[in-house]
């Protein structure tokens, strides 16, 4: 705006000069400095005044400029008409308070009210003088074509203000829109999620585990039930191990994009240090990690068994124990991989049972897919098995036998001390 108040301003002195020349006589040089002056002054303060002081400035020099020379520059008529189309505009945007709320809104409201009384009352003087002045003289000319021109312009600038208000809102309510449905589809796919995880995962997992148990518990069976039974187990957990990856797309699609866990490698054996060190910071309690044999690659769907096993059991101890000493023990097998997590807490409350059919009532919560129940689920979808209870010498257990090799001679899980 400045670059273009400095041409307006150049080019009324020039028309002024050029003007005062031409009719020039004597005894007018005082009349022709008032002239350009008050050129400058209709022109110039677009430049460096704000929206209402350039308003002010540059009509009231427009219209003494008429009023005592008789004559006003075209630069500075149209001068005019910029300042009334800024002033229209900034009825709508002059208010912006650092205050949110409803103190924001008073006051744009407040400064849109003063913008157009003022608007309205910049335009005012120039009818005057179109009605007092001899309509065939220039002063008569240019105040005639002002008073068109000038509130013609407030009304455009406020018009103009108004569709890019409207623009904005519009852009918003699309944003929010599209936020919202966004919002509900995550929320969808999260429900889906864990409708798959808590019901149908656990209706496969029974099913692998039921045609486990009666291929090894039916006594006298064909060789060729007892391969069907297989079968039927073998395609439950692949089953299984397919649902917990389409939970995984699911759950990634669901979830912010800074959180898509699913983008980064699953964790195993090798990060179970750093689970227990993190178990020892939050709980403050001593929390041991006990390996023995040698540590052997395994498959990456049996380290992820294990280790959220591990995970979970330790959040149970960390619920429970009471700040109990909590010992995660490791046992390496040729067949199988044993797990074993204790804490001598102060024990499970009513309802703890033994054995592979044990659920303790403190922990387990299956309606959420954790506790006893999801750790067990882990376990039978590997082709593991896992029980819970109370400890011989006090405190909660939690032991698995996962599979390294053939599971065939690893069944039972042993009782005692050692995994």
């Amino acid at each position: 705006m400045g670059t273009a108040a400095a041409a307006l301003a150049g080019a009324a002195v020039i028309e002024a000069l050029a003007r005062g020349a031409v009719h020039h006589r004597p005894g007018t040089s005082g009349v022709l400095l008032t002239a350009v002056f008050l050129a400058l002054c209709a022109t110039a303060p677009l430049g460096f005044l704000g929206v209402i002081g350039a308003a002010t400035a540059v009509v009231a020099a427009a219209v003494l400029a008429l009023t005592i020379t008789g004559m006003l520059p075209v630069a500075s008529a149209a001068a005019v008409v910029v300042a009334m189309y800024r002033l229209g505009w900034g009825a709508g945007s002059l208010a912006e308070p650092r205050a949110r709320g409803r103190a924001q809104e008073s006051g744009q409201i407040r400064m849109r009210r003063l913008a157009g009384i003022l608007a309205a009352g910049l335009v005012v003087p120039f009818p005057v003088i179109a009605l007092s002045v001899s309509r065939t003289s220039d002063a008569g000319v240019v105040a005639v074509v002002l008073t068109a021109l000038a509130p013609a312009a407030a009304f455009a600038g406020n018009a103009a203000h108004a569709r890019s208000e409207a623009r904005v809102h519009q852009a918003a309510r699309e944003a929010v829109a599209r936020s919202l449905v966004e919002h509900t589809a995550r929320g969808e796919r999260a429900r889906i999620a864990r409708e798959l995880h808590d019901v149908v995962a656990h209706h496969i997992s029974m099913i692998a585990v039921q045609a486990e148990t009666a291929r090894l518990a039916t006594p006298g069976m064909p060789p060729a039930g007892a391969e069907r039974l297989l079968a039927i187990g073998d395609t439950a957990r692949a089953g299984l191990t397919e649902m917990r990856r389409l939970l995984g797309v699911l759950r990634e699609d669901a979830g912010p994009p800074d959180e898509q866990e699913s983008r980064h490698p699953q964790p195993g054996l090798d990060q179970l240090l750093a689970l227990v060190d993190a178990a020892r910071r939050t709980s403050g309690a001593t929390t041991r990690l006990i390996v023995s044999g040698a540590p052997a690659a395994l498959d990456p769907g049996v380290e992820l068994a294990a280790y959220r096993i591990t995970q979970e059991a330790l959040t149970n101890a960390r619920r429970h124990a009471g700040g109990a000493p909590v010992d995660v023990e490791l046992r390496f097998t040729a067949e199988a991989l044993w797990l074993r997590v204790r804490d001598s807490g102060p024990g499970p409350g009513a309802g703890v049972g033994t054995g592979d059919g044990a659920v303790n009532q403190a922990t387990d919560l299956p309606a959420g897919g954790h506790g006893v129940s999801g750790m067990r689920e882990r376990a039978t979808a590997v082709g593991g098995r896992l029980t819970a209870g109370p400890a011989p010498t006090g405190g909660f257990v939690v032991q698995a036998v996962l599979p390294a090799g053939s599971l065939e001679s690893t069944n039972e899980i042993p009782d005692g001390d050692t995994p």
